[in-house]
C-alpha cells in the first residue's frame, strides 16, 4: 500500500473543534495563484474586515515570487490580482477562494500568466458564443510517488475492470474522488461529472460547458480543490501525463469544443471547418499542449492505449485513436461540438482554449497569439 502522509493522521475531530468557532463579522480569502513552473499551484490566506459580494471587493495583493519560481530575490515583489471568486469548501461560508492572476514588479503578466493573453482572445470572439468542456485525468499516488492501492512490490492486475469499475479490487480512492465532487458544488464550479479511468488509482472529472476565460478559471480551481482534498487524506494527485510506464493508459486533459454555429441545425459543417483548420496547424498546437513544449506528451501520444501519434494528426467519428474525435451522436445529428484528445493532463487549460479559439475563429498563428 503507498505510504500517506503524517498530517492525514491527525485527529480531525479536534481541528472540526475549532473550525466551528464563530468569526464574527470577518472574511477569511484564500488567495490561488498558478506559480513559475506553470503547473503548480500556491495560495495564502487574508482576513477581510467584510464579506466581499464580488469580486472587485476583494484588495489586490503580493507576494515572494523568488519563493516560486518567478521572480529574482532583488526584485521578488509579485501582485496578485483577484479575477474570480468561489465559496471555500474547507473553512465555508462566508469565507472565499479568489484565483488570481500574477502580475510582475512592472504590473506586466507573469510568464506563466496565460490568462491575460487567454482573455482578448476570447474577448474577441465573443459573438461566437465558444463553450469547452474539459476532461481532467489525474492518478492517485502515496507520498512516496507508487500508485496508491498498488501492491507494494508489484503490479495489479491488467488494465481492463478498472474504468468505471466498482468494487473494492476495482476502484482505488472513490473516497478522494467523492469529497472532491462535492468540494467541488459548493465552491461553485462548474463540475459535470466524474468516473474510474482505465489505469487503476487513475480518475477523471470533467468541467463544463463553460464560456471562453470561465473554463480555465474553473479547470484550475477544481484542480485546486483536488490537491487540497487529497492533501487531507495524506495522498497526492499527480498530473503526469504518463505517469507509469508500461502497458498501462496515460492522463489527458481531453477538450470539447462548440461555438454557437456548430450547435444550431447543419452545425457539422462548422464542425469539420474547424478540424480542416486544426489539421494545418497540428504541430503549433502540440508545442503547446502540454507546459514543456511537447515534451510531456511525446511520453502519452504514441497511437497506443487510445491515444493518436504525436507526429500525425486524424480525426474520426468515435475514435479514440484520433486527434480529434467526433462523438458519434453529433455525427448522426449532424451539429454539436468537437473532442480535441491531444492535450496531457498537466495542460494550461488557458493556452489550450486559446489556441483553439485562435486557429477556428481567428485564423492567427498560436506562436504570434502567446507573444
Amino acid at each position: 500500500m503507498a505510504a500517506v502522509s503524517p498530517s492525514s493522521h491527525l485527529n480531525k475531530a479536534v481541528r472540526q473543534q475549532y473550525m466551528s468557532l464563530p468569526q464574527g463579522e470577518t472574511c477569511q480569502v484564500t488567495y490561488v495563484w498558478i506559480d513559475g513552473t506553470g503547473e503548480g499551484l500556491r495560495s495564502k490566506t487574508r482576513t477581510l474586515c467584510r464579506n466581499p459580494k464580488i469580486i472587485e471587493d476583494i484588495p489586490e495583493w503580493n507576494f515572494d515570487g523568488s519563493s516560486t519560481y518567478q521572480a529574482e530575490g532583488s526584485n521578488s515583489d509579485m501582485y496578485l490580482i483577484p479575477v474570480c471568486m468561489f465559496r471555500d469548501p474547507f473553512t465555508l461560508d462566508p469565507n472565499k477562494l479568489a484565483l488570481c492572476e500574477v502580475l510582475k514588479y512592472n504590473r506586466l503578466p507573469a510568464e506563466t500568466n496565460h490568462r491575460s493573453s487567454c482573455s482578448k482572445v476570447m474577448e474577441a470572439v465573443k459573438e461566437h458564443c465558444i463553450w469547452f468542456g474539459m476532461e481532467q485525468e489525474y492518478t492517485l499516488l502515496g507520498v512516496d510517488g507508487h500508485p496508491f492501492g498498488w501492491p507494494a512490490n508489484g503490479y495489479p492486475a491488467p488494465q481492463g475492470p478498472y474504468y468505471c469499475g466498482v468494487g473494492a479490487n476495482n476502484a482505488y480512492g472513490r473516497d478522494i474522488v467523492g469529497c472532491h465532487y462535492k468540494a467541488c458544488l459548493y465552491a461553485g464550479v462548474k463540475i459535470y461529472g466524474t468516473n474510474a479511468e482505465v489505469m487503476p488509482s487513475q480518475w477523471e472529472f470533467q468541467v463544463g460547458p463553460c464560456e471562453g476565460i470561465e473554463m480555465g478559471d474553473h479547470l484550475w480551481v477544481a484542480r485546486y480543490l483536488l490537491h487540497r482534498v487529497c492533501e487531507d487524506f495524506g495522498v497526492v494527485a499527480t498530473l503526469d501525463p504518463k505517469p507509469m510506464v508500461g502497458n498501462w493508459n496515460g492522463a489527458g486533459c481531453h477538450t470539447n469544443v462548440s461555438t454557437k454555429e456548430m450547435r444550431e441545425k447543419g452545425g457539422l459543417q462548422y464542425i469539420e471547418q474547424a478540424i480542416e483548420k486544426l489539421s494545418k496547424k497540428h504541430a503549433e498546437h502540440i508545442r503547446v499542449y502540454d507546459p514543456h513544449g511537447g515534451q510531456d506528451n511525446i511520453r502519452r501520444l504514441t497511437g497506443l492505449h487510445e491515444t493518436s501519434s504525436i507526429e500525425d494528426f486524424s480525426a474520426g467519428v468515435a475514435n479514440r485513436g484520433a486527434s480529434i474525435r467526433i462523438p458519434r451522436q453529433v455525427g448522426q445529428e449532424k451539429r454539436g461540438y468537437f473532442e480535441d484528445r491531444r492535450p496531457s493532463a498537466n495542460c494550461d487549460p488557458y493556452t489550450v482554449t486559446r489556441a483553439i479559439t485562435a486557429t477556428c475563429l481567428l485564423d492567427t498563428d498560436e506562436g504570434e497569439e502567446s507573444k
